[in-house]
């Protein structure tokens, strides 16, 4: 159950102000249709995660040891390193034809998702805790617990709390994480 809450709590937090909210904003405020935006998000990170836990979970079979958790945790720190930088609105949403708002939604989400810092602390989890299904399950969780206020409330969600503070949050929960794996990795070898 670690991975699952871990995994939750921290896409949920790394999530907040990402460009993937800010579409979640964008596609509220353009479709106002809560329930296919919500439903279309859900698919979409459940195909999303699942490939990239997949992916996480098999480079961490080919390579383990202490320099792969090493390696995992200087990653993990690089990611919290890479949350301090704001995200810029991104405009796709505007440009695309509006041919259902769940299709919309899961095509976008889908692609905006590619790369970006969540799905790559997917593959990271899904390495270091090596189960997919639960990675998956909680990095999806964390999407939704960040992601239906934004629908629901739209552009309100960024007014609530400053995102500055909420990237400097999410900066250090990943370090934190980074630290513990490398910690957990020297000690491990150690003992």
């Amino acid at each position: 159950m670690e991975a699952l809450w871990t995994s939750a709590g921290l896409v949920a937090i790394a999530e907040i102000g990402d460009k993937t909210q800010l579409l979640a904003i964008v596609l509220a405020a353009r479709f106002r249709a809560p329930v296919p935006i919500i439903l279309g998000i859900l698919c979409a990170t459940l195909l999303n995660h699942a490939a990239a836990a997949a992916l996480g979970f098999v480079i961490a079979q080919w390579l383990s040891g202490q320099a792969f958790q090493l390696v995992v945790g200087a990653a993990f720190i690089a990611m919290a390193a890479w949350a301090l930088i704001p995200d810029k609105d991104d405009d796709r949403a505007e440009r695309m034809h509006a041919g259902g708002v769940f299709l919309t939604t899961l095509v976008a989400f889908f692609l905006v998702e590619i790369g970006d810092k969540t799905q790559i602390a997917t593959s990271l989890l899904a390495a270091r805790f090596q189960d997919i299904v639960l990675v998956t399950a909680g990095t999806t969780l964390g999407m939704m617990l960040a992601n239906v206020p934004a629908v629901l409330l739209g552009e309100a969600v960024t007014k609530v709390v400053p995102l500055a503070y909420v990237r400097i949050a999410a900066a250090l929960i990943m370090a934190a994480t980074g630290v513990w794996v490398i910690v957990a990795a020297l000690t491990a070898s150690a003992a």
